[in-house]
């Protein structure tokens, strides 16, 4: 019997922030493929399979030379594309001297790349988390290491109800948890909208609205299959309408998430934070990325730990609450994406 698959392969999927993508070789483990990622000379950044041809010796053990990758074994080069264009002491290049070149966009200031099927390599399917770089919002972010199935992070953004008891010194408070909530989905998308009355504000934000009084808080989870998540957040003077519409008298911000697989229990967490207010203030921009980087470290330790239970107790079955609307339907929509791998004739009749 086959292990069930984790993770669709034709999907886009965050390899890098823009900056860690330069004129040297960078390994990474995407989708369980060894990639190496560079950039050319005129800027544009590419990605091949990360094992020479000839002997599977990581090519990013090599070096760039022009465009071309330089095998740091034999000396093999490799174009963008992934053909070889020069082997040592011959002539004749055999024409099977290739390794596997991977579709790249480069957009809201991450590299995303097309594991599967590169025909089906849609630039239009890229996820949007446009205020990354949009000039009306601040943003910044980071990228975790997480040894965990990538699933985890996703079930953790979808259920926040987790603020209450693991960051609770920061951006939690009991209201998050005794709130209720609206699930919905599509066929590509599942929400959870949470709104919080007239409570008091926890330290995180009552420090960014720099106001007192109780407030009106705002979660509003959007997950894109199979693993990104946009969560716009904020709060306003309690009673000013931000539940009406009006936001204008509090502090709105995107937590922005996209959640690469690595191998089956371990994942890249790339995020960011992202603001409407104060858009100049750059130390305030990298406060808040420390700030909330210390509340996914947070994560990153519980996450990890669940991983280390799950592998001891692999015939387990997981209970659901009402509190796992969110994450139970992110998991359908995965599900689904990876069964329409597996059985394409079928979903083309089934489409017809």
């Amino acid at each position: 019997m086959s292990k069930k698959k984790a993770f669709p392969l034709n999907a886009w999927y965050t390899a890098a922030y823009d900056v860690e993508v330069g004129r040297s070789l960078l390994a990474r483990t995407i989708c369980n493929q060894n990639v190496v990622l560079y950039r050319k000379q005129d800027g544009t950044a590419a990605a091949l399979a990360n094992a020479c041809w000839h002997r599977l010796v990581p090519l990013s053990l090599g070096r760039l030379e022009g465009d071309n990758v330089i095998c740091g074994y034999h000396g093999l080069e490799f174009d963008d594309t992934g053909r070889c264009v020069y082997m040592p002491s011959q002539e004749t290049i055999n024409p099977s001297a290739c390794v596997k070149s991977y579709p790249l966009v480069e957009r809201h200031r991450f590299l995303w790349i097309w594991p599967g099927d590169p025909a089906l390599a849609d630039p239009a399917l890229v996820p949007d988390l446009h205020w990354n770089d949009d000039p009306e919002w601040a943003a910044d972010g980071k990228m975790i290491e997480v040894a965990c199935d990538y699933r985890l992070v996703v079930d953790n953004l979808m259920d926040l109800t987790h603020e209450t008891f693991v960051h609770g010194s920061s951006i939690g408070n009991r209201a998050v948890a005794e709130a209720p909530f609206e699930a919905s989905h599509s066929d590509r998308f599942a929400y959870i909208t949470r709104w919080m009355h007239d409570i008091d504000a926890p330290p995180f934000w009552r420090a960014q609205l720099g106001k007192p009084g109780n407030v009106d808080r705002w979660q509003i989870i959007r997950f894109e299959a199979p693993c990104t998540v946009t969560i716009d957040v904020g709060v306003a003077p309690a009673g000013t309408g931000a539940p009406e519409g009006d936001r204008s008298h509090g502090v709105n911000g995107f937590v922005l998430n996209t959640i690469t697989p690595s191998t089956d229990k371990t994942c890249l967490y790339f995020w960011a934070f992202a603001r409407n207010y104060d858009l100049k203030n750059q130390a305030r921009t990298h406060q808040l990325r420390e700030g909330v980087a210390g509340v996914f470290r947070e994560d990153e330790l519980v996450l990890e730990e669940q991983q280390k239970a799950i592998d001891a107790n692999p015939d387990h079955e997981f209970y659901n609450l009402n509190i796992d609307a969110g994450s139970m339907w992110a998991r359908k929509l995965i599900d689904r994406m990876i069964a329409a791998e597996e059985r394409p004739a079928m979903t083309v009749i089934a489409a017809e």
